[in-house]
């Protein structure tokens, strides 16, 4: 069912003759598959321009169409005409007022209800421009900019009006006065401004946390949990209902786990937002994972991968047939090296096909299905379908069990390529865990090209980097010795600003390269234990992730503390 807005837009572009019935049908289809608007779908698939769209709505209302905005600052006093809480909500900025009339431009342009709600708030003439959706996001971001430290703080003030609400009478709530709590503006707001923070800090994840005597949020940032300022307790049910009702799960539901999705559009970038509830002794802890396209650079160079394991890995995914497999705990970064990979090797002559447990982020030109275990569509009967579809390269996103990792092999002795991961903790482990699982050794000395040991570590903040002598203590920890080191200095952040007085800002990959030489396989034919395998490797030239990161700490990229707690 279409909302209001995708209605009209979808009649306009009907009346027009601009797209045909099928199309359209094609068009809801995809809408109500993947949740886009159905003017991203149109455009996502060549049928219009956004420019085509904004024009035929031009035309349908009668109203001035301007690509270009704002071509200079609209004064002071008229963009005081509306206040920053109402222009973030509504989506709209005022450009110029000629003393009986305000032009205003909007978010969507379609929305009637908006330009009625701003006629009522300036009590004058309301004249609106149709201009892109992206050029009204950078307005308000432009000139509305959110002081989320304040606006948390006023919030803060605000629910804690209610502060007397007893908390034994949650479980008495139903699910109208849940939602109907969660839908309170002071608490989307609240909800909203955390969301604003974590995605402007760059947070991987944001976790709700109800304890018994507090309600804590915290984010992950490049690896390591930050806390924000805590709410109070009696606010966790009204929060937490807010996210669920914001990814559709359901919110009388508090004894099972349930995982949804968000998806919304912060300062003009399309934020997806995997959720996750489980039920605690003191309420449900929520934890939501931030897909943030525009934070994640594909690019193998970007990820600070040493130049002579990046050579080995280019090498190992150009070969025609093979496993390639990228191992670490979660959170290691594996997923975007393969997707990195994938999109190095992206040509119009081959044909990549991935199955993924979720599709994370959209590749181009990349046939890409989502895992759906509930309904059978497992990794091993996505691979057998995929064998039917003629592809070269196939990503699996993780061998999970016999199934998948014998479906692996298969697909690699076929004439395909398959990318894949696996958690293990080190490289030379995933030939030791392939066996554990079932699969022959011989399968594997003919399959298996690579396996890249994975894991992320903080980066020094280079705006407060600052060096220091280390002591005989600190070498000991890392195996060197004074002569190991040389002239080289060690570096530590002092904390600033700019990283949130933490001392680290970003992150790079410690790596190590596995490769099934000649020389290996005789080992693996016998099932060697991974020490041997480990050992060998290193002998034919494998530079381990704790060596990698030594070198990383000699080269001033990071500390030792961070080495020493990944390797």
């Amino acid at each position: 069912m279409l909302d209001s807005e995708s209605q009209t837009l979808k009649d306009i572009l009907l009346g027009e003759n601009l797209i045909t019935e099928e199309h359209m049908k094609e068009v809801e289809e995809e809408h109500e598959r993947n949740g886009k608007s159905i003017r991203e779908v149109i455009i996502d698939f060549g049928l219009l321009t956004e420019n085509d769209i904004l024009e035929a709505i031009g035309r349908s209302l009668g109203l001035e169409v301007r690509f270009v905005a704002i071509e200079e600052d609209p004064p002071r006093e008229v963009l005081k005409m509306i206040d920053g809480d109402t222009a973030r909500m509504l989506g709209v900025v005022p450009i110029a007022f000629d003393g009986t009339t305000l032009s205003i431009i909007l978010r969507d342009p379609l929305n009637y209800q908006v330009v009625d709600e701003v006629r009522f708030i300036v009590g004058k003439d309301v004249n609106q421009i149709v201009v892109p959706e992206s050029q009204v996001e950078a307005a308000i971001e432009k000139y509305y900019p959110v002081d989320v430290t304040t606006t948390m703080h006023d919030m803060l003030a605000e629910l804690n009006l209610d502060a007397e609400v007893k908390e034994d009478t949650e479980v008495e709530q139903s699910a109208d006065q849940l939602e109907a709590q969660a839908n309170e503006a002071p608490i989307i707001k609240f909800v909203d401004a955390i969301m604003y923070q974590a995605i402007k800090d760059k947070a991987s994840d944001i976790h709700f946390e109800p304890f018994e005597k507090e309600f804590k949020i915290r984010c992950r940032i490049d690896g390591a949990l930050y806390e924000m300022a805590p709410p109070p307790k009696n606010l966790a049910l009204p929060v937490i209902s807010r996210v669920k009702i914001m990814s559709g799960l359901n919110i009388s539901e508090r004894r099972r786990p349930q995982d949804g999705r968000i998806q919304l559009k912060i300062g003009g970038k399309p934020i997806d937002m995997r959720v996750s509830t489980l039920p605690t002794q003191y309420g449900e802890s929520v934890v939501l994972r931030v897909l943030d396209r525009s934070v994640v650079n594909l690019d193998l160079d970007a990820l600070g991968i040493r130049p002579e394991n990046l050579a080995k890995i280019r090498d190992i995914i150009q070969m025609p047939n093979g496993i390639f497999i990228v191992t670490g705990p979660t959170g290691s970064g594996k997923t975007t090296t393969l997707y990195s990979a994938l999109k190095e090797i992206n040509k119009t002559e081959d044909k990549i096909l991935t199955a993924e447990d979720p599709v994370e982020y959209d590749l181009e030109g990349i046939i890409q299905l989502p895992i759906n275990e509930s309904i059978g569509m497992t990794f091993a009967r996505a691979l057998r379908a995929f064998l039917r579809q003629d592809p070269d390269v196939i990503m699996l996103g993780e061998i999970r069990d016999l199934e998948s990792a014998r479906m692996a092999v298969e697909a690699s002795l076929t004439g395909h390529f398959v990318f894949s991961t696996l958690h293990t903790n080190d490289a030379a482990g995933t030939v030791t865990r392939l066996i554990d699982m079932g699969v022959e050794p011989f399968l594997i000395t003919s399959s298996l090209q690579g396996v890249v040991g994975q894991r992320l570590i903080r980066r020094i903040c280079p705006r407060c980097k600052a060096s220091f002598v280390p002591t005989d203590e600190d070498l000991m920890l890392l195996g060197l010795d004074r002569a190991d080191i040389g002239d080289n200095k060690f570096y530590y952040g002092k904390g600033c600003q700019n990283c949130n007085n933490t001392g680290y800002k970003g992150r790079k990959a410690l790596t190590e390269i596995f490769v099934m030489h000649s020389q290996l396989i005789d080992l693996v034919l016998q099932s060697s234990p991974t020490v041997v395998l480990r050992d060998k490797a290193r002998e034919l030239g494998m530079v381990t992730m704790r060596e990698d990161g030594i070198q990383a700490v000699l080269n001033g990229e990071t500390t030792m503390e961070e080495v020493l707690r990944y390797t």
